[in-house]
């Protein structure tokens, strides 16, 4: 059995690409229409995220999405470690981490139009470093408990990653870090928009 593979720049390149394949796969549109849901794109966000399937008053497929979403970030980096010689913080392996993401909210099943990539990113957060991730989780939850946006906690708890990353002093995973915060930001401008206003559904909502 192969332990470890030392990827040539077009090994590289295909294992991007698989990530950003298996980062598009819509679990979330997968999971309700399995259970004969209409079409989740058709009701409260248009998400295909575990947040939106939740609206559809099936609390089951929301977590069955949300733990395939984050699991398939998690996977992507796993991945990258088992079969080539990465490490924690690791450019390369944050590289795919990062294109899965992009797939999740680009997908090329959907015409580019996806998730948001919260569950995917904290995936992808927790392969990488284990203690960030579960910071990320963590703030997600006590977020989400006290204030009842979805949107907020997810904001928020990412935006811890980058700041731990530098405190800590592992700079890939900061810049890394970064661009998933970015991606947020970009990904919930409408919903940072309601919540200024006051008009953002909670979660259950």
């Amino acid at each position: 059995m192969i332990d470890h593979i030392d990827f040539s720049s077009s090994a590289v390149l295909l294992f991007v690409l698989i990530s950003y394949l298996l980062g598009s796969i819509p679990f979330g549109l997968i999971v309700t229409r399995f259970a004969g849901i209409n079409d989740i794109r058709s009701i409260g966000s248009g998400n295909i995220g575990a947040t939106n399937v939740l609206r559809s008053g099936k609390k089951g497929l929301a977590a069955i999405t949300l733990l395939l979403d984050c699991g398939k970030g998690l996977l992507v980096v796993y991945l990258a470690k088992k079969f080539s010689e990465f490490s924690d913080g690791n450019l390369t392996s944050l590289i795919v981490g990062f294109t899965c993401v992009i797939g999740h909210i680009f997908p090329i099943w959907l015409k580019f139009k996806g998730g948001k990539g919260v569950a995917t990113t904290i995936g992808v957060l927790l392969g990488t470093d284990l203690i960030t991730g579960i910071i990320v989780c963590t703030v997600w939850f006590v977020v989400a408990a006290l204030s009842r946006y979805s949107s907020l906690a997810a904001l928020l708890a990412i935006l811890t990653a980058p700041i731990y990353a530098f405190l800590i002093g592992m700079y890939p995973l900061m810049i890394t870090a970064l661009s998933f915060t970015v991606l947020s930001i970009f990904c919930h401008r409408d919903n940072i928009e309601r919540l200024f206003k006051g008009q953002e559904p909670k979660i259950g909502q």
